[in-house]
């Protein structure tokens, strides 16, 4: 598939919507909005068999939710030094090792982010630093309140549900 057309028809400081057209060599062509957005940095701050969670008011699901700490990545940054600078802003939290579990698309049928978990041990405590819209509870949570939580529906984050079970079953 080739792009053979593409308008910007909203732009925000978190995305910009644009209509594109695509066509391939045969003629078949697809129009679609998409969500053009520069990819998330998700972390699992993690400390022996816990871990620790972030809770905010979420306006698109119209309610407070636990998740991952998470951030969009600034231009020219990677997905590891956005996940730095999320988990010290979000949590004060720093972390000695870091690693990639895994990068995925949470719509691609209309959203151009890409997400990307890393766990993050060897943490420090330190200040947190939310920005101004940004009203943060922090909790560690252990293996089986979060298996619970998962079984109940109480996480309903996607990107949370993802690098849980894939924490706790080792991946």
């Amino acid at each position: 598939m080739k792009i053979t057309s593409s308008k910007e028809v909203y732009h925000s400081r978190i995305f910009r919507v644009t209509e594109d057209t695509a066509e391939d060599e045969k003629g078949f062509v697809i129009q679609r909005s998409i969500v053009r957005h520069p990819g998330s940095a998700v972390m699992m701050p993690v400390d022996g068999d816990r871990v620790l969670l972030v809770r905010q008011y979420r306006l698109p699901a119209g309610k407070m939710l636990w998740e991952l700490p998470a951030g969009k990545l600034d231009e020219g940054e990677t997905p590891l030094e956005a996940a730095k600078r999320e988990l010290a802003e979000e949590t004060g939290y720093t972390a000695a090792n870091w690693k990639e579990m895994v990068s995925f698309y949470p719509s691609p049928g209309y959203v151009e982010e890409k997400m990307t978990i890393f766990l993050a041990t060897g943490l420090t405590a330190g200040t947190p630093s939310p920005m101004d819209d940004e009203r943060i509870e922090t909790r560690w949570f252990e293996r089986e309140e979060l298996r619970g939580m998962i079984r109940s529906n109480e996480i309903e984050d996607g990107k949370t549900l993802i690098g849980l079970l894939m924490w706790d079953a080792g991946l």
